[in-house]
């Protein structure tokens, strides 16, 4: 029997059988499953969003506050020269704010900070600490000792009262700062702020939520 024959014989019409179309059905499930993981936390990052029944011990701050220009408020390290906050773009960082001083508020804050930094273990790289100095006092020797690897940097009290954000009634006014510690994200933007004498385990697992759900930073 010849090849046109057997053709013939396979499609009735007399024409040889096209190969049957590839369905992309299958492949675009399989990309999918392996995108979600990804697309989820992405959404849960950047709405907000939490599942039922989960809450965050910081208050969200809405809505964020971007990293103000140096221009805007400057800021100096302790040798007196510039530093603009803004550098530390894609880091997740940690703040707090008090008079160079540094009472007993303060150092306690500058601990929580130190100690949830440092438990974060191998995600350790991808978090700032910055000291806002809203005065001109000298710093301790023993508090820049206690807490190397810390930013310490001065500005304008006004100008830092301006830019972090206090409870709603509660005037900005650097007195009040100094009860807080604020999260700045990896896009620069004032995103959260811990309650007045912060629960160091509550904000730890706050910053673990973050830095899990997170592909930033």
């Amino acid at each position: 029997m010849s090849d046109t024959s057997v053709s013939r014989a396979a499609d009735p019409r007399g024409r040889n059988a096209p190969p049957p179309k590839r369905s992309t059905f299958t492949l675009f499930m399989v990309l999918l499953v392996c995108a979600a993981p990804v697309l989820f936390a992405a959404a849960a990052y950047f709405l907000n969003w939490r599942p039922a029944g989960s809450t965050n011990y910081g208050q969200l701050i809405t809505p964020q506050r971007p990293v103000p220009d140096a221009a805007v408020m400057p800021l100096t390290n302790l040798d007196g020269t510039p530093f603009d906050l803004r550098s530390l773009y894609g880091k997740w960082v940690l703040i707090s704010s008090n008079s160079g001083a540094c009472d007993e508020a303060c150092a306690k804050n500058l601990f929580i900070i130190r100690q949830t930094h440092a438990s974060t273990g191998k995600e350790i790289g991808r978090i700032e600490r910055v000291w806002l100095i809203n005065d001109k006092e000298p710093v301790p020797t023993i508090v820049i000792r206690a807490y190397e690897g810390m930013r310490f940097v001065r500005g304008d009290a006004r100008q830092i009262a301006d830019f972090l954000a206090l409870p709603d009634g509660v005037a900005n006014t650097p007195e009040a700062l100094r009860k807080h510690i604020w999260l700045v994200d990896p896009r620069g933007n004032l995103m959260m702020r811990f309650p007045e004498n912060p629960d160091p385990a509550e904000l730890r697992n706050d910053i673990g939520e973050l830095l899990k759900a997170s592909r930033i930073g």
